[in-house]
């Protein structure tokens, strides 16, 4: 998710703010800490300009969309 905002040119207070999502939330995303809604990874690919498949395939690769497993 990362390398997309960056290639988008955005930093992550620029995609806040474009988003409406804090800057937090796109931290803990970009961390794997975090799993978007799908409406929310569609806010994402709006604002970095790139399909919402790519969102999908960054999060799979970051771990944002893979559930935490329990102890």
């Amino acid at each position: 998710m990362k390398e997309l905002r960056i290639k988008a040119k955005l930093t992550q207070e620029q995609a806040s703010k474009i988003t409406g999502l804090s800057v937090k939330f796109i931290s803990e995303v970009e961390n794997g800490r975090r799993n978007p809604s799908d409406k929310t990874k569609i806010k994402f690919a709006k604002a970095y300009r790139v399909k919402p498949v790519e969102i999908y395939l960054a999060c799979q690769r970051t771990k944002c969309s893979k559930k935490k497993e329990r102890k």
